[in-house]
């Protein structure tokens, strides 16, 4: 293929990545939705690239037509919404020019490379009289449901909530290619019996529970193994101690069950050949040195490789086949097309701004990638778009000026709080805006544009309001240097079950059947494995409840009663407090204060930006949402109609995180 201003190989296949993702990623998305972690109180003072990010507007939802579940792929580009006028905040008007600019801007690249790659599939499958029907996406669709265990619907709208992809899209864009990328590689995806017999034993067959402690020196793992050789009992806590594998090491080496034909082969044969209690050589894997201590071995699960669960295991070898062979076939696409690149070239752009990019011949308009890259992420652009006319208008009001040596001395304290410092101490600029831009894949103007401005805008709102107190330094200083509760939990998402266990534990008071219990019946995968154990709890971490419960224990009596923290209901007992080394209050005194005047400028940052919104009139012209200002609401409270508009409406959907 002969491709101007062509991106890397990565980039090339960031499509198919993106789309394979989601078959390969939605445990991890069904997780998000379904658990809720347990919280041991507030993270460390540490600000992101700049604190805070920018909050966005809420408006109040009007009602809207559901989307089809199973949308035919579109054949034509999806033409920019007719409304002039995408919102109105506070009487101002930010124009659908305004829009498209800004998602281009942001997300024009990725668009664009997608829009390419989908032409190349699209060409081929008509050059082979290759056709997707609208009933094999909506078939496929329902099969990826299915496969997960939800409802249609509801597949749909897990999509939708965690990775921000619609109904449309996802058969578009996702399933439609992946259903033609099949036809395409049929003959590469054939599966042959011993494919079939592996992929069997390796979902039912035996596995070996084990422990692994993982080291970066061959020289450290002779000596940690030395040492559990002598004590194997100890294996847990060397690997808690010692391991560099910070997954296991925080459930004291325990690892996911080791199956046949799914990972490294040496640590699987290595494995399956250990007796329970032996520990096993070391092995070099990667860059790192590791050994395993077998803990059991697991037999096969009684399930014949035949009806569903064969055609469930063939399906899943298809997938991870056409995950593997997506860039081959794109790469033989690719070398028999031309591809230029137009708008990613500022050069070619303006030179030919009405053209995104010409493929085999054929112009990919400017206007049909705006098009798309608003209906992909106009929403969510547009959200930003009203949180900074909110700032900008508070910062005319107040003749709140933002100049250039802002914006440097916001970056460079962001530097600063992420500890890029060069040999000198000095905040290191640019290496700083290389890690926050390289790694979000930003240019740095839209870093200052859409973080470090907003921040310095805020910052200006909030003034010199915020006041660290002797009483805040004192809780700060017993936060951080005090004694803390060694604790064991048990946490549970049900009342009812949480008193039955706690009765259980009050019958028979010692730590190791709390343990049991912890490891039997908490709802919180960290303390089931790790047998009740947290972290110790400190004084004024964000749970007073939790704390106050956690520290009123002693040895007379160990246990609490039942905490109701958030949704979920803790247990506690005591296994002592913690001896912590106390330095002298005058030498920690001032990183206290930086540390706790961070955290109050954030909290003053984020209700100075909540008092505008809740001030703000805003129609949302792109969604149909609309706010009225807090007091207009109240005022209006005697108009039924106002009343539907406010106080009945359908609560706000949470707002997108800003683009980094």
């Amino acid at each position: 293929m002969t491709r101007t201003d062509s991106p890397s190989n990565a980039s090339r296949t960031a499509f198919w990545a993106r789309c394979f993702s989601i078959f390969c990623g939605v445990a991890a998305i069904a997780a998000l939705a379904l658990y809720t972690r347990f919280g041991w109180g507030p993270d460390s003072a540490q600000a992101q690239q700049t604190a805070p990010p920018v909050p966005r507007a809420k408006v109040t939802a009007a009602p809207r037509t559901p989307a089809a579940t199973t949308p035919a792929p579109a054949k034509t580009p999806v033409a920019v919404p007719a409304k002039d006028v995408m919102a109105t905040v506070n009487g101002e008007q930010i124009k659908q020019a305004d829009l498209a600019a800004e998602c281009l801007r942001h997300y024009g690249s990725d668009v664009l490379e997608t829009m390419v790659n989908k032409f190349l599939i699209t060409s081929e499958c008509k050059k082979r009289n290759v056709v997707v029907t609208e009933q094999e996406v909506k078939t496929e669709i329902d099969r990826m449901a299915e496969r997960f265990g939800v409802p249609t619907d509801k597949w749909l709208e897990l999509l939708e909530t965690e990775r921000h992809i619609s109904p449309d899209q996802y058969a578009k864009d996702i399933i439609w290619p992946t259903i033609a990328l099949r036809k395409l590689a049929t003959s590469q995806l054939n599966v042959t019996p011993q494919e079939v017999r592996d992929a069997y034993e390796t979902q039912y067959g035996p596995a070996v529970q084990c422990r692994l402690i993982a080291c970066d020196s061959l020289e450290n793992a002779q000596k940690i193994r030395e040492q559990a050789l002598a004590k194997p009992d100890d294996f847990p806590n060397l690997a808690k101690q010692h391991s560099v594998d910070p997954n296991s090491a925080s459930a004291k080496g325990l690892i996911q069950p080791i199956r046949k034909h799914l990972g490294d082969k040496k640590i699987e044969a290595a494995a399956f050949s250990l007796q329970p209690g032996a520990i096993s050589d070391i092995l070099q894997v990667a860059d790192q040195y590791v050994f395993l201590k077998c803990e059991k071995h697991l037999p096969a699960r009684d399930v014949k490789l035949e009806g569903k669960i064969q055609q469930v295991l063939v399906e899943a070898i298809r997938d991870k086949k056409l995950r593997l062979v997506a860039d081959d076939v794109f790469a033989k696409l690719q070398e028999q097309s031309q591809v230029e690149l137009i708008f990613n070239d500022p050069d070619k752009r303006a030179a030919q701004p009405e053209v995104a990019a010409i493929v085999n011949g054929q112009q990919l308009l400017t206007r049909d990638m705006a098009a798309e890259c608003v209906k992909r992420h106009g929403p969510e652009m547009l959200d930003a778009m009203i949180s900074r006319r909110l700032l900008d208008q508070a910062c005319r009001q107040k003749k709140i000026a933002i100049t250039p040596a802002d914006v440097d001395q916001e970056i460079a304290h962001a530097a600063t709080l992420m500890g890029k410092l060069d040999a000198q101490g000095r905040p290191d600029i640019s290496a700083w805006l290389v890690e926050v831009t390289e790694n979000n894949s930003v240019p740095v103007e839209v870093y200052k544009n859409d973080s470090v401005v907003p921040s310095v805008m805020l910052k200006k709102l909030v003034g010199q309001g915020v006041e660290v107190t002797e009483a805040d330094l004192q809780k700060g200083f017993d936060a951080n240097y005090g004694p803390r509760v060694r604790c064991l939990a048990i946490v549970m998402d049900n009342q009812r079950r949480a008193q039955e266990v706690w009765d259980k534990a009050r019958k028979n008071l010692n730590e190791k059947f709390f343990g049991d219990l912890a490891e039997q019946y908490s709802t919180d995968a960290s303390t089931r494995v790790l047998r009740g154990e947290i972290p110790p709890i400190q004084k004024h971490g964000g749970e007073p409840l939790l704390e106050k419960e956690a520290f009123a224990l002693n040895d007379a009596d160990p246990m609490s009663g039942i905490i109701q923290v958030g949704d979920q209901f803790v247990i506690l007992y005591y296994q002592g407090l913690t001896q912590p080394s106390v330095p002298d209050f005058a030498t920690v005194r001032n990183d206290i204060y930086a540390d706790l005047y961070e955290k109050k400028l954030r909290l003053a940052m984020a209700t100075e930006f909540d008092r505008l919104q809740e001030n703000a009139r805003i129609v949302n012209e792109l969604t149909g949402e609309t706010h009225l200002p807090k007091q207009t609401a109240k005022s209006s409270a005697k108009n039924p109609a106002a009343i539907q508009q406010t106080e009945y409406a359908p609560a706000a959907k949470k707002p997108a995180p800003p683009r980094r």
